[in-house]
């Protein structure tokens, strides 16, 4: 007997390929705007399943035989897709796979790409509604079957006509959002980046929306407004993950977490007022932190913080509009190392005024500054960042093939550097950076004095030195 499901979320499988140092050391967690909407439908009475590609290896090719196997006697009113822009091509190739199975089904999508792209992905076949910003309500109206029409946040056609509703206003308070519905997802199936954790298992959390930086390869989808969740809220999330999953580790993705400082400083003083046991680190920029702050986070369980430095050249950091200096980020590592967190450091090969001799200044600077883990990505301008609209305007996009976008191959013609100086440069500096006597060395020491972690170093090491032999 064939039973109605209100809606399949799924998150598009997104595997690794060729030159991709991420492809030994990438992460693998839920997408918790998925998990967020799931909850939040599920809360209003719809029943909603979570289908995560990644997190299961389900790749296009097997997707029609798994749907076929494991949904049989379900008909979805609605399969929601998000993407990034790396996994839309998969995503469309689901989606169609998706109509052929269920012809009724109503396809909608989401997420930065469709937010950001909207007539490109509206403009797909399968794809019925797009929406664009925070997914919760908006799905909710849908799954409602209200008017689209009268749906803000959505792009739909009508009579051949795209039609852009007005945007949807941010949600207010985020603590009024149920947690992401984890019951509804593979949990034994996740896994952090190596060289970013200390115990397992491990879980991704966020604490806020938005970010303060204006970096002109970031994108903005959510626009100025940043909202975050209570302290309160957080712990006590914490502690289910704890109760229910074992969680062991957290990992803030926020893309600076330590924004609202007295948040943080709240956070910290209630994991130790209650004693939990959590390991966790996040991402910050180096102009959002102090030594008492670091301090504090340190001896509430935070062993790692990663730093987007991006360059060892003030005048390309000046161009990307970083809004920081060399001798504020050589300040900070200092600090960072003072309160004993590991230090995680982002760099990026090729950005627009890049020459040899800059990148060659950022390999210097990232040995200068001895991070713990050094991370050098291919400057990648994505839709809807001012880099992306930048190059597009004049020129110098080199392939619209979002496949490409995956932080490993030049995208982007630059004056000064080919595509294969880009590629060859960014090999260079995993090889002059993890090579080194001196790093090898301090691994080494500190196997010696964390011999719980030798599983983890080896594990993060294997990864690079299997990525610099190809």
């Amino acid at each position: 007997m064939t039973k109605t499901l209100d809606a399949i979320l799924i998150n598009p499988c997104l595997f690794k390929k060729g030159r991709n140092i991420w492809k030994g050391i990438d992460s693998c967690f839920p997408s918790l705007g998925l998990a967020s909407i799931a909850a939040y439908v599920r809360q209003k009475g719809f029943r909603v399943k979570i289908i995560d590609a990644p997190a299961l290896r389900i790749s296009v090719e097997s997707f029609e035989n798994y749907l076929r196997d494991n949904y049989s006697n379900e008909q979805p009113r609605y399969v929601s897709f998000t993407a990034v822009t790396p996994s839309i091509r998969n995503a469309y190739a689901m989606a169609k796979i998706v109509k052929k199975i269920y012809p009724q089904t109503k396809i909608v999508f989401g997420g930065v790409h469709a937010t950001v792209l909207s007539k490109e992905v509206i403009g797909q076949d399968e794809v019925d509604i797009v929406v664009r910003g925070e997914g919760e309500i908006t799905f909710y109206e849908i799954l409602s079957n209200r008017e689209l029409s009268g749906i803000d946040g959505i792009v739909y056609q009508k009579d051949s006509q795209i039609i852009f509703n007005k945007e949807r206003e941010r949600i207010k308070n985020l603590d009024d959002l149920p947690w992401p519905a984890y019951n509804l997802l593979p949990m034994d199936k996740y896994y952090p980046a190596k060289g970013s954790y200390q115990r397992l298992p491990a879980m991704s959390m966020l604490t806020g929306r938005g970010c303060p930086g204006q970096c002109t390869f970031c994108n903005k989808t959510l626009g100025k407004l940043m909202i975050f969740r209570s302290a309160q809220s957080l712990i006590e999330e914490i502690k289910m993950l704890i109760k229910d999953y074992g969680i062991k580790q957290i990992m803030f993705y926020d893309d600076t977490f330590t924004v609202y400082k007295e948040n943080v400083r709240k956070f910290c003083h209630l994991l130790l007022e209650q004693n939990i046991d959590i390991s966790w680190c996040c991402f910050s920029r180096v102009d959002y932190v102090d030594l008492d702050l670091l301090k504090l986070m340190k001896k509430a369980g935070c062993h790692q913080i990663m730093y987007g430095i991006e360059s060892g050249d003030q005048n390309v950091l000046d161009s990307i509009n970083k809004n920081i200096t060399l001798n504020l980020a050589r300040e900070v590592v200092k600090l960072t190392k003072l309160a004993k967190i590991d230090v995680r450091g982002a760099f990026m090969v090729g950005n627009p005024i890049e020459t040899r001799e800059t990148v060659l200044r950022t390999l210097d600077f990232a040995l200068e500054l001895d991070p713990d883990v050094a991370i050098f990505n291919i400057t990648t301008p994505y839709p809807g960042t001012q880099m992306f609209e930048e190059a597009k305007s004049k020129g110098l996009i080199l392939t619209y093939n979002w496949d490409d976008y995956d932080l490993s191959k030049p995208v982007m013609k630059l004056e000064n550097l080919s595509q294969k100086e880009i590629s060859d440069l960014y090999r260079y500096c995993f090889k002059k950076f993890y090579l080194r006597p001196k790093y090898i060395l301090m691994r080494l020491k500190r196997l010696l004095s964390r011999p719980s972690e030798i599983g983890l170093a080896f594990d993060g090491l294997k990864a690079v030195f299997s990525f610099l032999k190809k």
